[in-house]
């Protein structure tokens, strides 16, 4: 055979080669179509939010949920990271495959600052965890059937990240932000259970954060708002004014103004205030220090102090809490508890004596509607008994003894 020719078993190998190669080609091609198809029920997000309202709807996640991580972190002690979001659009009744297995949904109305409601959806096992940390453990057996005692728990750590997120929206949006306590449910959208706190719109918007706890999570958890809070949520945020007490003065007003003469340490003048250098600092309503910075002609801010007022509640606020005053609770004091078999209950009789599981002198437990609150030791008043509270049942501890 002349070396410028093939052999059979060459071509052959070649031949393989070409075909394997457009084999590979067309799985990559079907691997790009899935990753640009989007999930079930995805719309095209540019359809309903500019690049720009999807930029700012993630710099307002960053924000909130960056708080409501630290808020986390120090809850669980562990370390807990929530990444940068993703900003998609869904259709609602395509809701059950966004999420065909049952997830905990966690669900707030703000009262303040906006109107709406955001849910929270997080999934079952990632759920279990957290209850598995609040409630003591180490995340690594998290039960499989999340029980009232679980939801508690992770209603409790929701409500430490919602509310923090809140106080974050304050000063991202420079007003007040407020929302009820959050409220937990099931969500089994295929068996339409728990569906009935997602927003109530054709369209919503979902921000997806990628949550990271420890070595124990690594998963997503989905916010889902309805398009129009979304973008009230935008507007507010490219359209705030600044408040009038903030405004800086004039710098004529300020260079104007004739020299004081010296005041009493426990008088303020306003214009001395003002020919302040640039580069000073003052005292906020906060607390917080803030500095100007600027040239001696620079614009500068008159120093605001912290008012000592008594806060008032609102007519509508004072006639709520009228209403919870006025709800009954049930009160029980519970001297202790023990199991015994059904033959030892059928053999009591008048005079048994059945020990319990508290030494004499311990102290009694106080429940209210069935959930410990509080220890306290018994007293006699006048010929009934009483208690006397003697130690408050901790918030985590309250958690522990839910059942």
């Amino acid at each position: 055979m002349n070396d410028d020719m093939l052999s059979q078993e060459e071509i052959n190998e070649l031949l393989k080669s070409v075909e394997g190669g457009d084999s590979d080609n067309k799985e990559q091609s079907q691997e790009d179509a899935e990753s640009t198809a989007g999930e079930p029920g995805e719309l095209n997000v540019e359809d309903y939010l500019s690049s720009v309202e999807q930029d700012a709807l993630g710099e307002i996640g960053n924000i909130s949920f960056g708080s409501s991580a630290t808020a986390l972190s120090q809850l669980l002690n562990q370390k807990v990271e929530i990444t940068t979001p993703v900003v998609s659009v869904v259709q609602r009744e395509k809701l059950d495959e966004q999420f065909p297995r049952p997830n905990v949904a966690v669900h707030v109305r703000y009262t303040e600052g906006f109107e709406g409601t955001n849910l929270l959806v997080i999934k079952t096992r990632d759920a279990s965890i957290i209850a598995d940390l609040m409630l003591g453990g180490d995340g690594t057996n998290p039960a499989e059937e999340m029980e009232e005692m679980h939801i508690s728990a992770v209603q409790e750590a929701m409500n430490q990240m919602m509310g923090s997120a809140s106080t974050s929206m304050s000063t991202v949006f420079n007003k007040r932000v407020d929302i009820t306590p959050p409220g937990i449910d099931m969500m089994d959208l295929k068996n339409e259970e728990g569906s009935s706190n997602v927003p109530d719109a054709d369209t919503l918007t979902k921000i997806s954060f990628r949550l990271i706890i420890g070595d124990l999570i690594d998963s997503t958890i989905m916010q889902l708002v309805s398009v129009p809070f979304a973008k009230d949520m935008v507007d507010n945020l490219m359209n705030q004014s600044e408040p009038e007490d903030d405004k800086a003065p004039e710098p004529e007003a300020a260079t104007q103004a004739p020299p004081q003469p010296e005041a009493p340490p426990q008088q303020h003048s306003t214009a001395a205030e003002q020919q302040k250098p640039a580069g000073s600092e003052r005292q906020t309503s906060t607390g917080n220090q803030e500095r100007f910075v600027g040239g001696p002609s620079g614009n500068v801010q008159a120093a605001q102090f912290s008012s000592f007022d008594t806060p008032s509640l609102s007519e509508n606020e004072s006639k709520n809490l009228d209403m919870l005053m006025d709800i009954p609770l049930e009160v029980t004091v519970e001297l202790g508890r023990t199991q015994r078999t059904i033959k030892d209950i059928l053999e009591f009789s008048q005079g048994s004596i059945i020990e319990l599981d508290k030494l004499a002198g311990e102290p009694v437990d106080i429940l209210v509607n069935q959930k410990l609150v509080a220890k306290g030791e018994v007293v006699v008043i006048d010929e009934n008994f009483g208690v006397r509270v003697t130690d408050i049942v901790s918030q985590a501890d309250r958690i522990k003894k839910l059942k």
